[in-house]
């Protein structure tokens, strides 16, 4: 299936034109079986990367940190286990409402990630896991996410990058391009992980991302390779 097969069926859903309404829609549709999948199509390793990120933020009993693109909240469990203050936002009414039973003591709302409902430096940091390559302008949101966090706040992106070794991006390519489709058609939505499968190969590589963050006020900016490269934590300072 082409790219713009998975568009014409996902009703504007693309990997270079993303439409937030169109990929809130394909995000309800998932919702149910979202962990699931992310689990088993991740070999586990999702795991270690919340945990990766967490530690990463360095966060402190009771300050307040805004999980951007939250999904079910599995990203901000781990948050609220620090005593930080943890509220989670995502665009998917549907991801909401499956992290609210899934997740009962961690704090949700439904939001745009590209219009945050807050006023300027209202958290002491702020995180995104695997939800940057789905918003429609990642530079846009980026400046946004600093506008919403204080004078020394953090900000920790956790997203897919490119592996390091040619051995493990071979391996990459051909789960991309062959495991996670034939998962996908075992799914009850196959078109979405297409999709999700597209996003991740078209993203640019961590050093992109930095830059991003570099113009968007973002200092002092670290990358942390995880899984060879399969992931990334960029780290950086408001």
């Amino acid at each position: 299936m082409t790219p713009g097969q998975v568009c014409e069926k996902l009703e504007g859903v693309n990997p270079s034109v993303k439409r937030p309404t169109a990929i809130a829609r394909m995000f309800d549709s998932v919702a149910p079986r979202y962990d699931i999948m992310n689990d088993v199509l991740s070999l586990g390793q999702d795991i270690g990367w919340r945990i990766a990120t967490t530690r990463s933020l360095e966060l402190m009993p009771g300050e307040r940190v805004l999980d951007v693109a939250a999904g079910t909240g599995t990203s901000a469990a781990p948050l609220v286990k620090t005593g930080a203050e943890v509220l989670a936002l995502d665009r998917s009414p549907g991801m909401v409402t499956e992290g609210r039973r899934r997740q009962p003591h961690v704090e949700f709302t439904v939001g745009d990630a590209m219009a945050l409902p807050f006023k300027d430096g209202a958290f002491d940091a702020i995180t995104i896991s695997f939800g940057l390559r789905n918003l429609p302008d990642p530079p846009a949101a980026l400046a946004e996410m600093a506008r919403v966090t204080r004078p020394g706040g953090r900000l920790v992106v956790c997203e897919f990058s490119k592996p390091r070794w040619g051995w493990l991006r071979l391996a990459h390519s051909f789960w991309l391009r062959h495991v996670m489709p034939l998962a996908a058609r075992l799914s009850t939505h196959p078109d979405s992980y297409n999709y999700l499968a597209e996003t991740i190969t078209a993203w640019p590589p961590a050093t992109e991302i930095a830059r991003w963050m570099d113009s968007a006020g973002w200092h002092d900016i670290k990358i942390r390779q995880l899984t060879g490269g399969i992931v990334a934590l960029h780290r950086g300072t408001r």
